[in-house]
């Protein structure tokens, strides 16, 4: 029996969160604050307390090193907004996407996923083939299933950037 796309698209990100969760569970307030390198992005503290991501409007030249902590708040990110629109709320800006700080992230990640399920619940193979210029320009002629299948691709992506500072961290405290 031939597996349908939706089976396929979630069997693909259970088995990225299943991956990334191995690293995940080993990370300590301390991993997301490392920075691996003098040029790097990060989440820094605002006059208000609340943690803001590094950025630039245009990629700078050289590009900096992500740190985990920036890493996990872009999964924030992109991952919430893009349920966001999948749900059909109002898409959050990305100065609203606040980080939880190494304390939560964790378990903020978690909750994104939980929600992130309901969406993959929700979904039908009709539902796939519908259009979404989210988060690509209108005219990029992409659909919902091409949208499941890029946060698949980005969270494996970030997730492995994420594991493998993990390691490089462990590594160089261990010698």
């Amino acid at each position: 029996m031939a597996e349908s796309r939706l089976d396929l698209l979630r069997w693909q990100f259970d088995l990225t969160w299943a991956l990334g969760e191995v690293h995940l569970a080993e990370l300590t307030p301390d991993d997301f604050r490392w920075e691996p390198a003098a040029l790097c992005w990060t989440m820094r503290r605002g006059d208000d307390g609340a943690w803001i991501a590094d950025w630039a409007d245009t990629e700078p030249d050289p590009i900096p090193v992500p740190t985990m902590a920036w890493l996990s708040w872009h999964i924030g990110w992109w991952w919430s907004t893009t349920a966001d629109h999948l749900l059909g709320r109002p898409v959050r800006e990305r100065e609203s996407v606040r980080w939880p700080g190494p304390d939560g992230v964790v378990a903020w990640l978690t909750g994104i996923r939980d929600e992130w399920l309901t969406v993959l619940d929700a979904l039908t193979e009709e539902r796939l083939d519908e259009p979404s210029g989210f988060p690509w320009p209108p005219d990029a002629d992409l659909t919902v299933g091409n949208q499941v299948a890029w946060v698949n691709a980005e969270l494996m992506k970030n997730l492995a950037e994420i594991g493998q500072q993990r390691v490089a961290r462990a590594a160089l405290n261990a010698g």
